[in-house]
């Protein structure tokens, strides 16, 4: 069996996040998932592990490991962040609709050309 087991992990890093209250509780299998991939990921990407043993232990492992022992806690994502997010999707929106309003002046030049050739070929 695998030690510790999801719901140990779960309530080990809710314990550890009443302590402080910029942390995230826990309360999905899923989000457990996200939150030890994604220090997996800074694992490989070169972070340095948290806890002692960590040589010759997968990056899983060792994100599991720190969540467990409290090394490594969940934090949310700044405000700004997201209104960098926001904002650079309504700056995509806007680019839409300047696109469109290109697009139908081309088609509405292209009606009058088509108009006018045909006037001149009558």
């Amino acid at each position: 069996m695998i030690h510790p087991s999801y719901s140990e992990l779960i309530q080990a890093i809710n314990t550890n996040s009443e302590e402080d209250d910029n942390t995230i509780m826990l309360n999905s299998r899923y989000s457990l998932v996200l939150a030890t991939s994604k220090r997996a990921r800074q694992i490989i990407g070169g972070s340095e592990p948290m806890v002692e043993g960590a040589a010759g232990k997968k990056p899983l492992s060792i994100a599991i490991d720190e969540f467990y022992k409290g090394k490594v806690k969940i934090v949310p994502k700044a405000p700004e962040e997201e209104e960098e997010l926001i904002t650079a999707a309504e700056e995509s929106v806007e680019i839409t609709e300047e696109a469109a309003e290109e697009t139908a002046e081309e088609s509405e030049t292209a009606e009058e050309s088509a108009a006018a050739e045909t006037t001149e070929e009558a």
